[in-house]
């Protein structure tokens, strides 16, 4: 699934020059569909292959002690049957002993699982989710059962059973009792801005402070103090923003969105005050569909009014009152895209809007609004209007994909040609070759000059008045495309851009990057042993190293073309990081240098997980070094290897597969599978981020599939876990939480699906991402109130422990085919 987001995310980027990713509402519906169709064909392909291997291992297992069990049943039947054990106990493998091996695999293809509780039919349970009875396989309800002597406890996960052994010092399971935890997240900062699928959603307020949108929180960032505040009151991403004539009020409009349990989310527009946070109206809930595409306030009347656009196939055209929140005029506008919408400055009745081969005049009488159609005439009707402003004259402004500024007048009624019937019309009454591709942005200054941004071209220019060029700059190619422009004192600009950054400078002296973050659905996270400091990859092939403290990127480094970072792991002397690739390749580099320490391949999968044992290394180089390069392979999963864990003294393994298994390693022993899963009950983890196992099994929700939690990591004190899921949640819940229904603080703030979380090394901070909104956020960890830090003198889990030789191992994980 992850290659098939990455082709279509390639597909929708291939006109991105020319063709914003809001030139059609439908196109993305669609493969949003295919996508979560296609998810859920290949998790089910997956399921049965698991399932498939998972039996034969069964049946190869049985076949080896069928001649014991026969032996075994002859001498001890009698003995059995007092204890009032059920003939169909031995009959089933006197049954797998007789029948033709056809019709043993047809039974275990048909209820693979079925096949586990049936040989423990005999055991009773205790039951902690309702409605259920043993041996009942239910694989849309996550259920709990305790074993009869209290030693083990099932959980069961789309009908698969998975056994977890508690251990020795729990002496009453049942009387343990779940607590939310008393550390609490509070967001301290936001890496990253959308610019590459949205416009117009850059702007400066007259406190110092930069306003604009990434997943489903609004940022204030203070250009000058280096400071962010934020506004958090929308449960979907958000998609666009609209300043208030007073400069204070903000109105920011989301997208729908579903909850947990598929159902849609009702998109609205927040009025806001950018000084308190404090909301002042919702709009429209329950009158748009999709999503809210564009706003715009009324100048004309101080702001009395908010225009709306949403994303619905006609793009439903509405007039709110900002004060009473009531909705004064509405009408379809038209089938194709709708990039802007704004009213007059000069007349608050007049809204124009353009998008795909289209400028609309808008005129509100009566409650009602009526369009007229700008008319092209001689002039070559564009594919794409992209953007408009209105200039000091009262002239519309347009820019388009052909790279051309229009300028659109009022045309006067050709009585002569049309009778006397004809109205009034606007046309094109001036054409300006402007920039290489597309005019993504237009600003108007305060004496008057415009300003313009370009696609292809990446420039910045400076038009006077009169639309002659005065300067220009072109600003880095590794920045993208020039999205919108904000003007802080009329020679110092900002500038968004389409790789999703935000640029402070002139014209004269160039721009600097004061925001940036990742372009493409990320995955890859690793927080450094001793310091703040963190590293981050995805699909945009960039690998970026963040100071956690400074809120910066410190380095970024682009990997090979058709290469993705998946996975990370820093060294635990820091001095390295280790980087998977989905190309089967891992990379090691050198923290200061950026240097190539070592470069491996293994296969030609991707890898999903890799983690450092435990323990201080000579030196990260000699380590690294191919003559000290020590390569094992373990091998026993029936499907793939989704996370791993290293126990504190660095002998062994504990890994969770696709397939919701929970398999032990001994590495001191010669990597070696672990059958007796009873004899790890007490193992002590130096980190833990496996998803299933007893110290985390509270963090499943009710209903969860097995795919619904993504990641998951345990503080280093040991006090807390934090988990990513599906929803767009990070949650919080105490360490250990081995009871069904723990309770948690539950955060939002991601527009997608989270793909990781990790704590820093003094648990200070909890950095989380999401998927496709390539959000990166940072929390701030607090306990009754006050900031949280880790007193490592104090802590047993801070402390390496390491028999093994001096030197680290990493441990990856690849795809492992079903035998």
């Amino acid at each position: 699934s992850l290659n098939v987001s990455s082709a279509l995310n390639r597909v929708s980027a291939v006109n991105m020059h020319d063709v914003s990713a809001d030139s059609s509402t439908e196109f993305p519906d669609r493969v949003s569909l295919m996508e979560v169709r296609l998810q859920a064909q290949e998790d089910e392909i997956t399921l049965l292959k698991s399932s498939l291997a998972d039996a034969l291992r069964r049946i190869s297992i049985l076949d080896q002690q069928i001649p014991l069990l026969k032996q075994h049943l002859i001498s001890g039947t009698s003995h059995r049957r007092s204890r009032g054990r059920p003939r169909s106990f031995f009959s089933f493998f006197l049954f797998l002993s007789a029948a033709p091996v056809s019709k043993v695999l047809s039974y275990v293809l048909v209820a693979p699982i079925s096949l586990a509780h049936f040989v423990k039919t005999s055991d009773k349970h205790v039951e902690y989710a309702g409605g259920h009875k043993e041996g009942v396989v239910n694989n849309a309800t996550l259920r709990y059962s305790l074993s009869e002597d209290r030693h083990s406890i099932k959980m069961f996960i789309r009908g698969r059973p998975i056994t977890m052994y508690i251990p020795s010092n729990i002496q009453n399971y049942e009387d343990l009792r779940m607590e939310p935890p008393a550390e609490k997240l509070e967001l301290d900062w936001v890496y990253g801005y959308r610019g590459r699928d949205c416009r117009a959603n850059l702007y400066l307020l007259p406190s110092g402070e930069a306003v604009y949108f990434i997943a489903c929180v609004v940022v204030l960032y203070h250009v000058d103090r280096r400071t962010q505040r934020h506004y958090l009151k929308h449960t979907d991403c958000v998609r666009c923003l609209a300043i208030h004539p007073d400069r204070v009020r903000v109105a920011s409009g989301q997208m729908a969105g579903v909850d947990k349990d598929g159902k849609p989310l009702q998109p609205f527009v927040h009025i806001w005050d950018s000084a308190t946070l404090v909301t002042l109206q919702q709009i429209g809930l329950g009158s748009f569909e999709r999503g809210v595409g564009s706003v715009a306030f009324s100048y004309a009347d101080s702001g009395a009014f908010l225009c709306v656009i949403d994303d619905s196939n006609e793009h439903m055209l509405s007039v709110w009152d900002c004060n009473k929140g009531t909705k004064q005029a509405e009408i379809k506008s038209t089938n194709e895209a709708v990039f802007a919408v704004e009213f007059s400055p000069a007349d608050s009745n007049n809204i124009v809007t353009c998008g795909k081969s289209h400028v609309y005049f808008w005129t509100l009488s009566g409650g009602t609004l009526s369009k007229k159609q700008g008319i092209f005439g001689k002039y070559k009707k564009p594919k794409f209007i992209q953007c408009f402003v209105f200039s000091g004259t009262g002239d519309v402004l347009t820019g388009d994909s052909e790279g051309n500024i229009l300028t659109w007048g009022k045309s006067a009624a050709d009585i002569k040609t049309l009778g006397k019937g004809a109205k009034e019309t606007y046309q094109i009454m001036r054409q300006t070759r402007a920039h290489e591709g597309s005019v993504f942005t237009l600003c108007v200054l305060q004496g008057g000059a415009i300003l313009s941004g370009g696609g292809k071209d990446r420039r910045v220019i400076r038009w006077s008045v009169d639309l002659a060029p005065e300067r220009e700059c072109e600003i880095p190619e590794k920045f993208g495309a020039v999205r919108t422009i904000a003007d802080v004192d009329g020679e110092e600009l900002l500038v968004g851009t389409t790789r999703n950054a935000i640029l402070r400078g002139t014209l004269s002296d160039g721009f600097v990057a004061i925001v940036q973050g990742h372009v493409d659905e990320l995955w890859g996270l690793a927080t450094h042993p001793s310091q703040n400091v963190f590293l981050t990859c995805g699909h945009d092939r960039q690998v970026c190293l963040w100071n956690a403290e400074e809120h910066r990127l410190d380095w970024c480094t682009t990997l090979e073309v058709r290469e993705s970072g998946l996975c990370a792991d820093f060294c635990p002397n820091g001095g390295v990081v280790s980087v998977g690739l989905n190309t089967g390749r891992w990379v090691v580099l050198d923290l200061q240098t950026q240097e190539l320490v070592s470069d491996s391949t293994d296969g030609n999968e991707q890898l999903s997980v890799m983690r450092y044992s435990p323990g201080e290394s000579r030196s990260s180089h000699s380590l690294l070094e191919k003559s000290t390069l020590r390569t094992s392979w373990i091998d026993g999963h029936s499907s793939f290897i989704t996370h791993l864990d290293w126990s504190k003294d660095g002998k062994y393994i504990m890994s969770n597969s696709g397939d919701y298994e929970i398999l032990y390693w001994d590495v001191a022993g010669g990597c070696k599978l672990l059958r007796n899963r009873f004899e790890s009950k007490d193992r002590e983890w130096a980190s833990y981020t496996c998803v299933l196992g007893f110290h985390v099994m509270g963090v499943w929700l009710e209903g969860s599939d097995g795919t619904d939690i993504n990641a998951l990591c345990r503080s280093h004190s040991e006090k807390v876990v934090a988990v990513a899921d599906d929803f767009c949640k990070v949650h919080l819940f105490q360490y250990p939480c081995p009871k069904p229904k723990a309770p948690s603080h539950k955060y939002e703030g991601h527009g997608s699906h989270v793909t990781n979380v990790c704590f820093t090394h003094n648990d200070s901070h909890l950095i989380s991402m999401g998927g496709k909104d390539t959000c990166i956020l940072q929390w701030r960890v607090t306990r009754g109130g006050q900031r949280y830090t880790l007193d490592r003198s104090t802590s047993d889990s801070s402390t390496s422990i390491s028999s093994l030789e001096p030197g680290a191992e990493v441990c990856l994980s690849l795809p492992v085919l079903p035998m």
